[in-house]
């Protein structure tokens, strides 16, 4: 097989992540495939890793259906880029095979049905982007290939007693790992005839297409592409790739509020969430006065317990007369990463009676989104008025609130 195989553009490639196991060798309550190293989740890098070949079209990964709530975090803070092409998590099955099922057949009823599909487990968050290309190529040559690696170490087969029975030759032998590389329907087909034979439990996908009578071809792995099991694992790798921070933190989500209220001054346009909407005013304020970024980043220093967007920014300060609202929520998203945390979701509501705001919705949405670094849907922008009543009722300025939801790693007390 050529080290650089072509494949037609018309070839869809997709990937199923394999995250739903509880990781209890690890010795935490937490599933492993959650647990951070450098801020960032096992998980997430495993997503990272798959999507760094472009060819990769849709990622889809299988979780256990307790784990929704740490999944959302866990993608949370990955770049746009990546997260058009996640779909909606599968939910898996009590075992290993179950799981890769239940996740082929998501992706058989999918909008964009692949051709080909890359099996990865979720511990393993080091798999290099030359190994993918290699998986990609390797199933659309073999139609069943997986990723091998020499052994190093003498092997026994031992009996229930202990008494060893046979030592195979290290020549013949190769530690397997994943992503495992299969043409789409192939695997399918085989794991829905493996499924229909109940008594049978298969540990990864090679051993379906195997039972199901195909071939399997053993490429090159790599020695880096280690599964993390253990915690001796998690600091191993620590050490091995220089890995700082809490590699084991536990996370906490927390919550906080943000209000903002700003008067209307002659003017032409508004500025909201970034956006401007052209109006018979302006709003008023020793910045650029958009409302509904005052808000969303006082909530998010809330959920931080680190004072609001005036003590971080006084508007007794002459440098931030003026200044792009962007420039505080930038602020804050910062801090929230420094502690090593990620923003989960933000919402606000828009209190006016003009402008409309329905209109420029998606808009404001997609603005926040792109600041924060966050996908569109974890932003929620919302308006109302007042019937009227009150300041806003009178056409005298513009109110927001605001609730942002961050992960932090948990603190011991």
């Amino acid at each position: 097989m050529s080290p650089f195989l072509t494949i037609p553009d018309r070839i869809v490639v997709a990937a199923l992540i394999v995250a739903a196991g509880r990781g209890l060798r690890v010795g935490i309550d937490l599933p492993k495939q959650y647990l951070e190293l450098d801020g960032e989740t096992v998980l997430a890098r495993s997503i990272r890793a798959l999507a760094a070949d472009a060819r990769v079209k849709s990622i889809i990964c299988v979780i256990h259906p307790d784990d929704l709530a740490h999944y959302n975090s866990a993608v949370a803070s990955l770049p746009i880029e990546i997260a058009r092409r996640l779909l909606e998590p599968a939910f898996g099955g009590i075992t290993r095979q179950a799981s890769g099922h239940a996740g082929l057949e998501a992706l058989a009823t999918g909008p964009n049905r692949p051709d080909l599909v890359l099996v990865h487990d979720a511990a393993r968050p080091f798999t290099s982007e030359a190994l993918v290309r290699r998986s990609i190529e390797a199933a659309y040559a073999k139609g069943a290939a997986i990723p091998g690696v020499s052994v190093t170490d003498t092997i026994k087969r031992v009996d229930a007693q202990g008494q060893i029975t046979d030592t195979p030759t290290r020549r013949d032998l190769k530690a397997v790992q994943t992503p495992q590389a299969f043409r789409f329907d192939l695997l399918l087909k085989a794991h829905r005839a493996a499924a229909s034979k109940k008594s049978i439990d298969f540990t990864d996908d090679a051993a379906v297409a195997e039972w199901a009578g195909h071939p399997v071809y053993v490429f090159d792995g790599e020695l880096a592409n280690s599964k993390l099991t253990t915690l001796e694992d998690f600091e191993a790798s620590r050490a091995t790739y220089g890995l700082t921070g809490n590699t084991m933190a536990s996370n906490e989500t927390r919550t906080g509020i943000g209000y903002d209220v700003h008067a209307f001054a002659e003017g032409d346009a508004v500025i909201l969430g970034g956006v401007t909407l052209p109006h018979t005013h302006r709003l008023s304020g020793h910045s650029d006065a958009d409302v509904v970024l005052h808000a969303i980043t006082d909530a998010i220093f809330g959920a931080l317990a680190d004072g609001d967007i005036g003590s971080h920014f006084p508007p007794s300060d002459p440098q931030w007369k003026g200044a792009a609202s962007r420039i505080f929520l930038e602020c804050a998203v910062e801090k929230v990463k420094a502690r090593g945390g990620k923003i989960v979701h933000l919402d606000t509501t828009i209190i006016c009676e003009a402008p409309k705001i329905g209109p420029h919705r998606d808009a404001i949405r997609e603005s926040i989104a792109a600041i924060c670094g966050l996908r569109p849907d974890r932003v929620g922008v919302k308006a109302t008025t007042t019937e009227q009543l009150g300041f806003t009722g009178r056409r005298e300025g513009i109110a927001a609130q605001a609730i942002a939801t961050i992960s932090l790693p948990a603190v011991t007390d």
